[in-house]
């Protein structure tokens, strides 16, 4: 196929696979769109996106309007770029039907799940904590509707027992940036029809939150672990341990009962902190003091003693 006029539009770490297989590929990337900068980290220093840190060392024009949907202007510069195609993997602005429209080959998304499974802003973390067994990513035609376009192509995989948000999110960035060049010579040619979603199988992705992320140990140790799986690396798991804030990052669900009070450390040792849930056995193996790294249960252990102590 003859190299595309494409516009790209991302933000995160998630789409810079997608725009790098672009540029290997010989597409003719005309301007690349992300999020203004914004303060980050414990110093808040101003930090540009991961999509602009590669657009500049390319040295492709970068355009970070606050929005495209209330600015005429930003709206009307995008679509007199003349694209042939743009191309959006977690851009996270909205895209007015003028935008969506003004392509010769429209607007696409490289969207991570198997739609229409996991609409919506954290189809990664979402899937693992449902205790999906399959996600996967999705190559969808962009409409007004959220996530609600065709599907032009899926590419799906298995989620590992221990999975967790980080190495999904990697996989299935790199499946997306595969998934991306698989299509395009197909909607380029117009070969490539895409499938109508069933709308009636969607389901959503809100956005995550801190609030979510604490612990009720009054639910299943299954579920806990998923959720501590999930949100790591962000907004991690926590709990409190007596009066001290604790984040989790991994733990395991045993199978066996216990007649414990769901919170109450029944084991501590090097292998682990196991714990009494509203069914079954939780055993962390990495957690995180306030103030401190994560570390092992095991180093923790050198340093605290559990004799008595409760989770809540």
């Amino acid at each position: 196929m003859r190299p595309l006029r494409v516009l790209f539009a991302g933000t995160p770490e998630f789409a810079v696979p997608s725009l790098q297989a672009l540029l290997d590929a010989g597409h003719r990337v005309i301007g690349v769109y992300t999020q203004p900068d914004r303060p980050a980290g414990r110093g808040q220093h101003i930090q540009m996106s991961p999509v602009k840190s590669l657009a500049l060392q390319y040295g492709l024009p970068v355009y970070q309007p606050t929005s495209l949907r209330r600015d005429p202007k930003a709206a009307a510069q995008l679509t007199g770029l003349g694209a042939d195609l743009v191309v959006v993997a977690a851009y996270g602005l909205l895209l007015p039907k003028a935008v969506l429209d003004a392509p010769r080959l429209g607007c696409i998304n490289v969207h991570a799940s198997l739609l229409p499974r996991w609409r919506g802003a954290a189809p990664i973390q979402r899937a693992i904590l449902a205790g999906d067994s399959q996600t996967g990513v999705s190559i969808m035609r962009m409409e007004e509707g959220l996530d609600t376009g065709p599907v032009y192509h899926r590419i799906g995989t298995t989620i590992a027992p221990d999975e967790t948000g980080q190495s999904l999110h990697d996989r299935l960035a790199a499946l997306g940036a595969q998934a991306l060049l698989e299509s395009l010579p197909g909607i380029a040619d117009g070969s490539l029809i895409p499938e109508l979603q069933d709308d009636a199988q969607a389901t959503y992705a809100p956005k995550l939150s801190k609030d979510e992320a604490r612990i009720d140990w009054q639910a299943p140790a299954v579920f806990i672990e998923r959720q501590i799986r999930a949100f790591n690396p962000w907004p991690v798991a926590y709990t409190n341990l007596e009066t001290s804030l604790i984040r989790l990052w991994a733990a395991q669900a045993e199978s066996e009962p216990g007649d414990a009070l769901p919170g109450t450390i029944v084991q501590a040792d090097r292998t682990g902190i196991r714990v009494a849930t509203g069914f079954g056995i939780l055993r962390i193996t990495r957690l995180q003091p306030a103030g401190k790294r994560p570390m092992s249960a095991g180093e923790y252990l050198n340093a605290r003693r559990l004799d008595g102590a409760r989770f809540a």
